[in-house]
């Protein structure tokens, strides 16, 4: 296997409805780019990994623990281990990318797509 690959290589997976991955993994974190749907959502959930990201295009509406934030591109979020959260993309949609660790094991069992060209990068 090789240490390298484009993003249009990588089989996207369903995440949630109108969500999509692209993962690419090491031993000990889980790097996704994550293409939202316009208006798409992450519903609120909670995982044992933390979480980093940014915004890549897009917006989204960002709300981790508490407190909520409307994010364009080059904005970033960071999420605890353990905390609840949940984005909704903006009206163009969103791709973001995110940084998990531990990896995101409980992602190998999601559903493979028919690959299809990315919509980053252009």
């Amino acid at each position: 296997m090789s240490a390298f690959a484009q993003i249009e290589s990588i089989v996207p997976r369903q995440v949630w409805p109108g969500v999509v991955g692209r993962v690419v993994e090491g031993q000990r974190l889980t790097v996704a780019v994550v293409e939202l749907a316009p208006g798409a959502l992450v519903p609120a959930h909670e995982h044992d990994n933390e979480q980093v990201g940014f915004v890549i295009e897009g917006s989204i509406t960002a709300t981790v623990g508490d407190e909520t934030a409307e994010l364009r591109a080059g904005g970033t979020y960071c999420i605890p281990a353990g905390c609840r959260h949940e984005l909704r993309a903006g009206p163009q949609g969103t791709v973001v990318a995110d940084v998990f660790a531990p990896p995101r094991a409980d992602w190998a069992a999601l559903e493979r797509l028919s690959p299809e060209a990315p919509r980053w990068p252009h």
